[in-house]
């Protein structure tokens, strides 16, 4: 705990374009958690290279996280925001517990088996161990909650059991997480496949809709989203196109489903699918003009990346040194 608080860790990749399930699902909920939880919200460009990337278009995909996740509405001054890069005890960390965690366990994890399959030509040991590194990112800073979805519980479960291994070994040392729960984010499903979640990954770029998508563009792929031969605005498990839509346009106005469907009721598919458009339109823009704003103000940034980073450091530091001096590094000398 800091100042009588519980620690919450989270963390987005610095790759591809945030949509808008990673708003809804994530960052908007984010930003009512400060005042119960000292939260720290890393930018995990660490684990962006598992995937060969372009060294300055990750730079500037790395920074317009950083300013997205302030344009959101995360305070700095109350909310830790910074690179994961720029605290080395992630790494040193990572190599610690790497040696606490077995092979079979990692062979098991899901993610790395889809992730192998997509990048047959670069199935790196940086992508075998990636659970180790999101385990390091946590354990860090002694986090008492993850904010995680049905895809990741297993990292967190494997997180839990590196923990309790290193500590039946060395005493009380890790904090062992616990999942977040609390109001569940919206999982925004695809435009395109409603029946998979909406990526920032996705080859079909109307699949998705982008953080920094114009308005014209956002109606547009509205307008194209599939649906189905039904006609009606209802809220089934067998409308998958139709649902996704209830859900994205209740969690941009507050609405519930029931009264979607009232609201909507004789109406056709062309309305309502305007009607979310402008909805999300709406929500979207005064992130978008804060961002626009922020990006210009580089010495804004540029203060926010460095007292964010000493401060990670700061907390990062108080257990890696723990750590070290639990499995026998020598002393430092001061």
């Amino acid at each position: 705990m800091i100042d009588g608080k519980k620690i919450l860790f989270s963390g987005m990749q610095a790759t591809g374009t945030l949509t808008l399930g990673n708003y809804l699902g994530a960052l908007k909920n984010w930003v009512t958690l400060s005042d119960e939880y000292e939260c720290f919200y890393s930018v995990v460009d660490l684990h962006s290279i598992t995937v060969r990337q372009d060294p300055a278009e990750l730079r500037k995909r790395a920074r317009n996280l950083l300013t997205l996740y302030i344009a959101a509405g995360l305070d700095p001054k109350k909310n830790c925001i910074y690179y994961q890069s720029h605290v080395s005890g992630h790494a040193e960390l990572s190599w610690i517990l790497n040696c606490f965690t077995y092979m079979g366990e990692l062979s098991r994890m899901t993610q790395f088996k889809d992730k192998a399959s997509k990048h047959a030509d670069n199935i790196n040991a940086g992508l075998f161990t990636y659970p180790v590194l999101m385990a390091a990112d946590i354990l860090l800073y002694q986090a008492d909650v993850v904010p995680v979805g049905k895809d990741q519980l297993q990292h967190l479960e494997i997180t839990r059991d590196i923990a309790q291994r290193f500590n039946s070994v060395y005493g009380d040392v890790f904090t062992v997480p616990e999942p977040y729960i609390g109001k569940a984010g919206a999982k925004i499903m695809s435009l395109q496949d409603p029946e998979k979640k909406m990526s920032k990954s996705d080859e079909n770029p109307n699949a998705s809709i982008y953080l920094m998508d114009d308005p014209d563009t956002i109606i547009r792929k509205f307008k194209r989203a599939v649906t189905d031969s039904e006609g009606a605005v209802r809220y089934l498990e067998e409308q998958p196109g139709i649902k996704n839509l209830i859900d994205i346009y209740c969690s941009c106005t507050g609405k519930t489903p029931e009264e979607t469907e009232t609201e909507f009721d004789g109406k056709g598919y062309g309305d309502f699918k305007l009607a979310v458009g402008e909805s999300v339109v709406g929500v979207l823009k005064p992130v978008q003009d804060r961002f626009a704003e922020l990006i210009q103000d580089k010495s804004y940034i540029d203060g926010v990346i460095k007292e964010n980073a000493d401060k990670a450091g700061y907390y990062a530091t108080k257990t890696l040194r723990k750590v070290q001096k639990k499995v026998g590094f020598p002393e430092r000398i001061k």
